[in-house]
């Protein structure tokens, strides 16, 4: 099937499989280019397909994989400049990979509720995505983009997987797929594709882009079903999926090191009223990002913590000096006496009256117990 250019550097080639009660290709942002009657044949072919919902899914994650045999299924792949643009909110059918090769564009995304609503205030999660960075958009999430006075160019590709027919007669190890067998031997490809997200932004050290673009190529020269394209999409998804990895690592690695952080400035502070908001500004993070990275990594919140560490160092006050009761909530960076008194109620059970009392009278007991026999 020849494909038709817009221009040389402008390679837009878009196949259209639409399911009766979705959007038309008028209503989308990027109208299709294909007009020819081979075209119209094709999407007569590929909607008696789509009516099986068990032969094409529109997400790359979950265990479908690796538990049958699937192949992908092109429906957008372009190169495209933008510039003084704003897309209306839109989704579809379709995982979509948008890589900035350069300049900067915003992607804004709404919650993936199926249905767009004409006066949605939902407050968008705001993306801004830079130069040799990619965004993988998962299916039915929507979303838009806007890009300013700076233009930005990107390289687009839109896939769903495509259940390949296996004749009943023929179970041999040669019906398995590409991606059934990647997904059984590489392990941070089946690890991505099991944990679905709205969205995932990487950085590529151009990995990413050589392997898409020639993928791009390929299927404008060639073939939407050559065995080289199939080859190119299984090492793209490979590739993606051990630059997640790495992030994750990565990202990992970080919360641990601001957990450590913020530890060590409760235990040089804890003798003084300190708020989560000074907590985060020490290890330079957001009091929400710290919260959450906090809570993950040590099972509690770094208020609780404070809190635990403050009424530890209380019980060792009370149990091996004579500061007054009274005094020992400054020690403690406690400012009201009896918040201080719930707190230690809560941590030990007791009162800091009883608890003292009752330190008083074990060590009373041990001294007598050692007292030698005349």
């Amino acid at each position: 099937m020849n494909i038709r250019r817009t221009e040389p550097a402008d390679i837009h080639a878009r196949l259209e499989a639409q399911a009766p009660g979705e959007p038309s290709a008028s209503q989308r942002s990027i109208p299709s280019l294909y007009n020819s009657q081979a075209n119209r044949q094709h999407y007569s072919n590929t909607l008696k397909t789509e009516a099986e919902p068990s032969s094409i899914i529109s997400s790359v994650y979950g265990s479908q994989l690796a538990d049958s045999g699937y192949r992908p299924q092109f429906y957008a792949y372009y190169y495209k400049q933008w510039q003084h643009y704003e897309m209306d909110y839109h989704q579809h059918h379709s995982t979509e990979i948008m890589y900035m090769i350069a300049g900067t564009c915003r992607i804004e995304l709404l919650p993936a509720d199926g249905e767009l609503k004409a006066q949605d205030t939902t407050q968008p999660e705001v993306v801004e995505l830079q130069r040799g960075q990619f965004i993988v958009i998962d299916a039915d999430v929507p979303h838009r983009l806007i890009v300013g006075e700076q233009p930005c160019r990107m390289l687009n590709l839109e896939f769903g997987l495509r259940l390949q027919a296996i004749q009943p007669s023929s179970q041999s190890s040669s019906d398995t797929t590409i991606l059934q067998q990647l997904v059984r031997q590489e392990e941070e490809l089946a690890t991505w594709i099991s944990q679905p997200q709205r969205h995932s932004v990487l950085s590529d050290p151009e990995e990413v882009y050589y392997t898409l673009k020639a993928l791009v190529l390929e299927l404008d020269q060639r073939s939407m079903t050559s065995m080289l394209s199939e080859l190119l999409f299984a090492q793209l998804l490979v590739r993606i999926a051990r630059l997640w990895r790495e992030h994750e690592q990565s990202r990992l690695s970080q919360g641990e090191r601001y957990v450590r952080q913020s530890i060590e400035f409760m235990r040089q502070n804890y003798d003084r009223s300190i708020r989560m908001e000074q907590i985060a500004a020490a290890v330079n993070v957001h009091p929400g990002y710290l919260h959450r990275v906090f809570r993950k990594h040590t099972g509690t919140t770094p208020t609780d913590y404070l809190n635990t560490l403050r009424m530890e160092k209380a019980t060792m006050l009370l149990g091996s000096t004579d500061i007054p009761i009274a005094e020992i909530a400054d020690y403690v960076g406690v400012s009201s006496r009896q918040y201080f008194h719930l707190l230690f109620k809560k941590h030990t059970g007791q009162t800091p009256a009883d608890y003292r009392t009752h330190m008083e009278r074990t060590r009373w007991n041990t001294v007598s117990q050692e007292q030698p026999e005349v």
